[in-house]
């Protein structure tokens, strides 16, 4: 799928659901192929799954009291 840049200004949101699709998107500017725009692979998969925070917390075995886990983590953020 071909774009125009200020097609890009003014339907970013419409260009990017087309990329979540799996499309790739190129970028024209004055006419000439200028970027792409291509689905994230690989490291966005892992750079989650190694967050300790992500996931949904009910399904969480270790931890009993998640709020107190949540206070103890951000503790050192306001010390």
């Amino acid at each position: 799928m071909y774009s125009t840049a200020k097609a890009l200004r003014f339907h970013t949101k419409e260009l990017l659901e087309s990329v979540s699709r799996g499309e790739e998107v190129i970028i024209t500017f004055r006419g000439k192929p200028y970027a792409k725009l291509v689905p994230m692979k690989g490291p966005k998969d892992k750079a989650e799954k190694s967050n300790e925070l992500f996931g949904i917390w009910e399904n969480r075995t270790d931890i009993e009291d998640v709020n107190s886990y949540v206070r103890k983590i951000r503790k050192g953020r306001f010390v």
